[in-house]
């Protein structure tokens, strides 16, 4: 691995890093019982600073497209993972979600043209079993709505991932506008469903705030930019083998501040999916995001890219196929 992809890897890394937080901002600052409102405060404050900042919205087809990424990669994928991590015992959701990978390569196999091989296959296998021997503790009842949302939300967040790197961005587009779009997309399509659901907001203290503060801008607004960054200069199979460092994250997070035991079978999980995740970093030659001329062709593009093509700006220049936010 040259020294380009470690650094795209590392920082990609970043990302499931960030969201391993989550669980403990959750349940340490932010009000009970509220996950429909957390997602959304995660989502669209995030967003709709990104607008302002970059000062750029879509146009033409990149209006759906951008409501098609935001819903897989945001508005479906975080009420599915918290119903999912509500109805489901002990990691259960985690270890669900954790087939990621697989999901991916199936996708990437049918959209991008990047044919799975049996290594693949077996590194995905072991991330779950990894995952599993870390989060999954007492079994409990079956539940079917709960795994289907597990289910849901892990074919939702790889969808995602596989049609960003599929569309890629518009030329002179960087991954910044990107992200903005997506969050604020996703946000707006969560509010409505959370405010049925769960009522008016709850109030608010100076703790709580912070957690929202957090959330919104390390890790939302920050973790998904360095996700859709890696996304553009990685293959999709190697940046989703990134994920199982999330649960890995919350099990680490969770010993150092919550004192939370790590069995030796814990351990020996960790070793496991993080054997897999750096096994999935041994990829093929990254494949460039194809264009916006090539993104309708019907077939796969999997055009080879330079590694590290330096970074597109995401200052107020007028790219063509924008407009300026008034």
């Amino acid at each position: 691995m040259n020294n380009n992809r470690l650094v795209t890897v590392a920082l990609t890394a970043l990302a499931p890093m960030s969201w391993g937080s989550t669980y403990f901002v959750t349940t340490q600052f932010l009000p009970a019982d509220r996950p429909l409102f957390t997602g959304m405060m995660r989502a669209l404050p995030a967003g709709l600073a990104l607008l302002a900042l970059t000062g750029r919205l879509p146009r033409g087809d990149w209006w759906w497209k951008a409501v098609v990424l935001g819903a897989l990669n945001i508005g479906a994928f975080f009420p599915l993972l918290f119903l999912s991590a509500y109805r489901l015992p002990g990691g259960m959701a985690a270890v669900i979600g954790s087939v990621g990978p697989l999901w991916v390569a199936g996708l990437a196999a049918l959209f991008l043209g990047e044919k799975p091989t049996l290594r693949t296959l077996l590194t995905g296998i072991a991330a779950a079993l990894g995952v599993s021997l870390v989060v999954l503790k007492a079994a409990g009842a079956f539940d079917t709505i709960g795994v289907v949302a597990a289910l849901g939300s892990s074919a939702s967040m790889s969808a995602g991932t596989v049609f960003t790197k599929r569309w890629g961005r518009p030329e002179g587009t960087g991954p910044l506008v990107m992200t903005g779009w997506q969050l604020t997309a996703g946000g707006l399509l969560i509010a409505p469903i959370a405010f049925f659901v769960e009522g008016a907001p709850p109030a608010l203290d100076g703790r709580n705030i912070a957690g929202y503060v957090y959330l919104a801008l390390v890790n939302t607004a920050v973790a998904y930019w360095l996700w859709f960054r890696g996304i553009g200069r990685m293959t999709a199979t190697s940046v989703t083998f990134l994920g199982p460092l999330s649960p890995l994250t919350a099990a680490v997070i969770g010993w150092a501040a919550l004192g939370q035991a790590l069995a030796p079978v814990q351990l020996l999980g960790m070793a496991i999916a993080f054997g897999a995740t750096l096994a999935g970093q041994a990829a093929p030659k990254p494949l460039k995001a194809p264009t916006p001329s090539d993104s309708s062709s019907p077939g796969p593009v999997v055009a080879p890219a330079a590694p590290e093509a330096p970074e597109v700006p995401d200052g107020p220049q007028e790219p063509a196929g924008l407009a300026k936010l008034p």
